[in-house]
């Protein structure tokens, strides 16, 4: 009986033990919201091997799932291509044509992060995949910086750092220009994004 009422005890003690790390780990994701003040999508790209062309995108929006102690995360980036200026006006209009991004037609550019890397407590890469003009294909996200800190306005925790990775457009039927403009292209994203 005795051998019987420990081997419960024991089994009710695990069973605890499972639950309450169970809980433990699931509090430790979180959500962050993207910050669009401090969140900048650029791109560089050298223009027939002398000066290099850059431009943003004004308009961004998204969520990021992370947990820390797990060292893992989900990241979702939508891009506004309508928002897309150069400072130029007649330099936006043409980037925006069929030519380049076609923003009427693919008003829309996704990031979807599925899996992060951790150098210690640094998130170093995240690897997913971009749609851009419909087309979607595999890119990694190297990380340059990445930190978090106690926001003294909002009190809350904003986590976020700068990232790059080079896309060939030609893999996103973005083919004007070939070869004087190159086809690799830079994009960095720089992100900020709130806790929830």
């Amino acid at each position: 009986m005795k051998y019987f009422l420990l081997k419960f005890l024991l089994a009710s003690f695990a069973v605890a033990v499972a639950i309450a790390f169970s809980t433990t780990a699931s509090a430790e994701s979180a959500t962050y919201a993207v910050d669009p003040t401090h969140t900048f999508v650029t791109w560089e790209v050298k223009h027939f091997g002398t000066s290099t062309s850059h431009g943003r995108f004004d308009k961004k929006s998204g969520m990021i799932t992370l947990d820390k102690v797990a060292k893992t995360g989900k990241a979702e980036l939508t891009i506004d291509m309508t928002s897309m200026s150069t400072g130029v006006a007649q330099f936006d209009k043409h980037l925006s044509s069929d030519d380049f991004f076609s923003a009427a037609k693919f008003p829309e550019a996704k990031f979807i992060g599925s899996t992060f890397t951790f150098d210690g407590d640094k998130v170093a890469s995240i690897t997913g995949t971009l749609t851009l003009r419909g087309k979607t294909n595999p890119v990694v996200l190297k990380a340059s910086s990445y930190g978090c800190y106690q926001s003294p306005y909002l009190k809350r925790e904003v986590c976020g750092g700068d990232f790059e990775t080079t896309i060939a457009r030609s893999q996103y039927d973005v083919s004007y220009g070939l070869p004087g403009i190159p086809d690799n292209v830079r994009l960095l994203i720089q992100v900020e994004a709130i806790k929830q």
